[in-house]
């Protein structure tokens, strides 16, 4: 479980961690940096935003997971930053399985390419996938969506074993995301009331 702490102060993100939270997730670069500067390695720190090429050099030194790799020109500068400081830096690779226009990430019939270019970089390492089901989907139709993830996950192994993660799931969706088979769930509103 990945404690979404964004929004969330630093100080309230630190009890969290105190009371036995061991990963926490942001979706900005300054705010992540910024928390880390005062809670360190007591968390293990997941980025899941949409990350911008130019903010990589902010988190390269202590993020523990991308979970929102996109595109090759964002593999490309995660894959320099982390060979600058001898890092080999886990990464999932973001897929709209929803189809959703307003959603990052790669269509699943682009993924095995994807996959196939960035396996050349040496420092960048894809261990596994994420989605989003759309904001207000019903129980079901969050299943299904995520069924889509784990299906696409179980037929890229056979070739590229490495890939195992799934993270899925959200405070009001999450239930459905461990029944397909999540791995990672990233919980924000219920554990900080925000």
């Amino acid at each position: 479980m990945v404690a979404v702490s964004k929004t969330v102060d630093t100080i309230k993100a630190l009890e969290a961690v105190q009371a036995g939270v061991t990963d926490l997730g942001e979706n900005r670069t300054a705010e992540m940096a910024a928390k880390y500067r005062f809670i360190g390695d007591k968390a293990k720190w997941h980025f899941i935003g949409h990350l911008q090429k130019n903010k990589v050099k902010k988190i390269i030194n202590f993020v523990d997971l991308i979970h929102s790799l996109d595109s090759l020109s964002l593999a490309e500068e995660i894959d320099t930053r982390a060979r600058q400081i001898n890092k080999v830096q886990p990464a999932l690779i973001e897929l709209n399985i929803s189809g959703e226009k307003s959603k990052y990430g790669l269509h699943p019939d682009e993924v095995f390419a994807f996959i196939k270019e960035v396996n050349n970089f040496t420092n960048l390492k894809i261990v596994g996938l994420m989605t989003m089901a759309p904001w207000g989907a019903s129980f079901e139709q969050a299943r299904q969506i995520f069924r889509g993830l784990r299906k696409l996950r179980d037929d890229l192994q056979p070739n590229i074993p490495d890939i195992t993660r799934l993270s899925m799931g959200m405070t009001d969706d999450f239930e459905a995301a461990i029944l397909e088979g999540a791995d990672i769930v990233r919980i924000g509103r219920a554990i900080f009331n925000n």
